[in-house]
């Protein structure tokens, strides 16, 4: 179910200028029942403008009115809005955020060179001058940078971080594979280790066969052998 662009402010001007119930509010706005509560009882974290849904042109005045008369109505918006989209540009960084970048590209070199300066600009949103600078240490912030996380630094999603490196892993992993063992040589490797362990197994069952030979024979000292006469 769609729901009001801006979910907290349109409850609260629901919960101010109608008599709708909270759950009635709750569920067109897509926010828990206490959420709503809270907005009316003026104890959320910051006092909210109400945003009219009917001007928004999110609901209408009919569809109010059904919501009052009927306490088990569920209210319909009228559109739903449209999902931001993202376009091709680089990556958005809060200015708050924007300090740590170098941290985290440091990060992702020293773990995972072999993630490319491309990669690592889509991944922080940033230029690949950038990279190259930290890469050879020409940085003019170079002395000031430590390498951190930047999913931790909050700069890029586990997920994108992970398929980022997936995907360099695997391109540069071409050469690995064409000097991997064949199946002829793996069979080879596994008949010498299997012959390896008999030949250890059988010396170890002679060295314990002989040894209790030996001590078959042992006679205690002070004792007469009851078998000689």
């Amino acid at each position: 179910m769609a729901h009001p662009l801006m979910p907290h402010a349109t409850a609260a001007w629901l919960v101010d200028n109608t008599s709708l119930s909270f759950t009635q509010i709750a569920e067109f706005c897509g926010l828990h029942i206490l959420e709503v509560q809270a907005i009316a009882d003026d104890t959320a974290a910051t006092k909210l403008t109400g945003r009219d849904p009917i001007r928004a042109g999110e609901l209408t005045h009919e569809e109010i009115e059904k919501g009052q008369a009927d306490g088990d109505y569920r209210l319909h918006i009228i559109k739903a809005n449209d999902a931001p989209v993202r376009t091709k540009g680089p990556r958005y960084t809060p200015v708050s955020k924007r300090q740590d970048k170098p941290d985290g590209i440091a990060w992702i070199i020293k773990n995972h060179p072999d993630v490319t300066d491309g990669q690592i600009s889509k991944l922080i949103g940033t230029t690949r001058t950038t990279i190259a600078s930290i890469r050879d240490r020409s940085h003019w912030n170079m002395a000031n940078i430590q390498p951190k996380d930047p999913v931790t630094l909050g700069l890029t999603s586990q997920r994108e971080l992970d398929a980022a490196v997936a995907k360099a892993a695997k391109a540069s992993g071409n050469a690995v594979a064409d000097t991997a063992p064949s199946a002829e040589d793996r069979e080879a490797l596994i008949s010498q280790l299997r012959a390896e362990r008999e030949r250890q197994a059988a010396q170890a069952e002679a060295a314990l066969a002989a040894e209790a030979d030996d001590g078959s024979d042992e006679i205690v000292p002070g004792i007469k052998d009851p078998f000689k006469h």
